[in-house]
Formats: C-alpha cells, structure tokens, sequence
C-alpha cells in the first residue's frame, strides 16, 4: 500500500533540556504560536490555527545534553516558509538572534538555510520554488541541486513584508 498523496507529516515532537529556552527560539525566531503550555514540562506550538506542529518536552530530558555527532537520531526538522520574503524575515530574526547559520543551500526545488535550536536539533528553514520550476534530467526525474545560495539578498527581502506591529 502507498501512502495517499495527501497525507502530509502532522508533527514533530522533541526532546529539550530547557522548555523556556526552546520555546523561545521556536515561537520568537521561527515564528510559531504557543498554542498550549503541558505544566511545566511541555508546550505545543503552531502556525495559523492548527493544534500543534511542534511538541517540546523536558519529561525525560530536562537539563539533559545534547546527543554526541556520529549517533543516530533525527537529523532535521523542516519547515516551509510560503514565500521568500518570509523566509528572508525568519533569516533576518535569527541574524539579529545571533544565531549562527550552518548552512544554505539552493536545491532547484526550494531555498533553504540551516541552524540549530539551542538543544543542536537541526532546523531546516526554507521555502519552494514553483513546481513548473523544477529540474528534471532528460528522462524526466527529478534532479535537485545543493547549489550556492545568497543568504543576504533573502534576508533584504524581509523590507518587504508588512510591519507586524
């Protein structure tokens, strides 16, 4: 059996050594709402009117570290921006955060710039180009690319957007 095309991932649920700290990089950077507060050990977080996109819990981390490189686990979390200028605005927040950028890459399928959230989960940032857009090799497949990308000419184009304030 195939999954529909449909169906879509509904969330992402981390583990975090400081709620306060991630919610802050996950609602002020990133953008997401809190949606709920679970006591003190969790919090729900998303975008528009949905239940959650994001779960985050001390329950068996608190004060924990992050895992070593070179272990399984999650790689990253992405999250699609609907256009560049709101991609830009994210990038800009996390500049003026000073958080670092591990990377940004154009993929001929969506833009995209990299970081970790203060647990060193890694986040994907990025938006997608328009599916006409895309590469294809001569027999039709697919090609993406890990192309340069120009990381400040997004983050101008957060002028752009309406003042939120």
């Amino acid at each position: 059996m195939s999954a529909p095309a449909t169906n879509r991932i509904g969330h992402v649920h981390l583990r975090v050594s400081d709620l306060d700290r991630a919610i802050t990089v996950y609602r002020d950077i990133i953008g997401f709402r809190v949606a709920q507060r679970f006591g003190k050990g969790a919090a729900f977080l998303a975008a528009g009117d949905y239940h959650h996109h994001i779960g985050l819990n001390t329950w068996e981390s608190l004060g924990a570290t992050p895992p070593p490189a070179g272990h399984t686990g999650l790689y990253h979390t992405a999250f699609r921006y609907p256009d560049r200028a709101s991609l830009g605005a994210v990038i800009a927040q996390a500049q003026a955060a000073d958080i670092p950028l591990e990377g940004a890459a154009d993929h001929g399928v969506s833009e995209a710039v990299y970081l970790r959230d203060p647990d060193q989960n890694g986040v994907d940032l990025y938006t997608d180009k328009p599916v006409a857009a895309w590469p294809h090799d001569a027999n039709g497949q697919l090609q993406m690319v890990n192309a340069p990308l120009v990381v400040a000419a997004l983050a101008a184009l957060a002028a752009d957007l309406p003042s939120q304030n």
